[in-house]
């Protein structure tokens, strides 16, 4: 059973637009997070997804952690894996769900879709953080946190990029998609 609060999965849930398997893995995820390793309002954490997945948003909605402020990273490894770091105890791991093997038989396609989806949930929901996830310690360092850098003006296009983004090529500063038209020769 989970530590969240219903009022919590229902806000997570009103957040994403809809509840879904993908959703309710990250909902668990996050609860690990918080768990081990604490809220981004106790201390900075960093969360480091490898998936594109509807659980994202549940690790955003319920540890804190965001794009905007550069402690929620990307990475596209294609992976339900989560990485969370805490910064005052140099505390990090990785979950990687890897759910019972009787969750495969409410995958399959049947008539009824939406109640499969509906018990997979609530499955999700009801098994224990240790049966969906293998759980390591990493010693991993945390990410460098954000720092914000000037902006510069692609010299082709003329929008302002962060520095960190722009690309030289035959002596002029370009913008990432810039750079790709020039490096192809399309431009």
């Amino acid at each position: 059973m989970t530590s969240i609060s219903p009022e919590q999965i229902q806000a997570t849930i009103d957040f994403h637009g809809h509840h879904c398997p993908g959703l309710t893995i990250g909902i668990r995820a996050a609860e690990l997070c918080l768990a081990r390793v604490g809220h981004n309002r106790q201390a900075p954490v960093t969360a480091v997804v490898e998936t594109d997945m509807c659980g994202v948003d549940a690790i955003q909605f319920l540890t804190g952690c965001t794009f905007g402020k550069g402690n929620l990273i990307h990475l596209d490894h294609g992976k339900m894996a989560f990485r969370f770091y805490r910064a005052d105890t140099n505390q990090a791991l990785r979950a990687l769900y890897q759910p019972p093997a009787e969750f495969a038989a409410m995958k399959k396609p049947a008539p009824h879709e939406q109640e499969k989806r509906e018990a997979l949930c609530r499955a999700i929901m009801e098994t224990p953080l240790e049966a969906l996830f293998r759980v390591e310690e990493i010693p991993t360092p945390a990410p460098r946190p954000a720092v914000i850098l000037e902006s510069l003006a692609c010299e082709h296009c003329g929008e302002k990029t962060m520095e960190s983004r722009t690309r030289r090529f035959g002596g002029r500063t370009l913008c990432i998609p810039c750079f790709r038209q020039v490096e192809q020769k399309v431009l």
